[in-house]
């Protein structure tokens, strides 16, 4: 495979695994050529058998959140990430934090560090397909569910000490009726509890009189 061959593959994508190229071609060949293009620098090594392309040959600049989801498959970005991407945290979160059904692990690459907690099956939903820079897209968990993700994997995320210390802000990023709905739906006594919490320290800050 030439280098021009795979620009006309992988030219348009943020980025992309091994086995995507050796489709119908000699695996070994391609892992070898691969490996030459990283060493040259035309190709940037993510993970295991996922590559970028270096500038200045990539088109589009990769997304973080897309490499994310494409690192594991069964995983949205949730928590303090989503909560900055929709503008409800103040702080600047430098990882990307994604819940997973499969094993928790820190992946560190040369675009960033990639932060994935294990989830509970049943709690794998309440995330949507978002669109990103460049026309890429990549699962995110919505305001209401990043919120609950939080709460459920914090020691302690029930707390009224927790909520307030998240300093939440943007309040109509979130919608009450919907919250207390997954909370239900999540069956957990402490999500509830998170929610009296979160919904009292989102009414205080709208100025409704408690």
């Amino acid at each position: 495979m030439k280098f021009e061959e795979l620009l006309k593959l992988a030219g348009d994508l943020p980025c992309f695994k091994a086995s995507f190229l050796a489709a119908g071609r000699n695996p070994a060949q391609v892992r070898l050529q691969i490996s030459r293009w990283v060493k040259d620098g035309r190709l940037i090594k993510l993970h295991n058998g996922l590559y970028a392309l270096a500038e200045p040959y990539r088109k589009i600049t990769p997304d973080k959140f897309c490499i994310a989801n494409t690192l594991k498959s069964a995983s949205y970005i949730s928590l303090q990430t989503a909560l900055a991407f929709y503008g409800m945290i103040p702080e600047y979160v430098p990882e990307v934090i994604s819940v997973t059904t499969g094993r928790p692990q820190t992946i560190e690459t040369p675009l960033g560090r990639f932060d994935f907690r294990h989830i509970n099956k049943k709690l794998f939903w309440g995330f949507k397909k978002k669109g990103l820079f460049q026309g890429q897209e990549a699962f995110v968990a919505c305001p209401e569910k990043a919120l609950l993700d939080l709460v459920y994997l914090t020691p302690g995320g029930d707390s009224v000490e927790f909520i307030e210390q998240l300093r939440l802000q943007n309040f109509e990023t979130i919608d009450k009726n919907i919250l207390r709905q997954f909370a239900e739906e999540c069956g957990y006594p402490k999500l509830m509890r998170a929610c009296r919490h979160i919904e009292k320290n989102i009414d205080v800050g709208e100025g409704i009189e408690l």
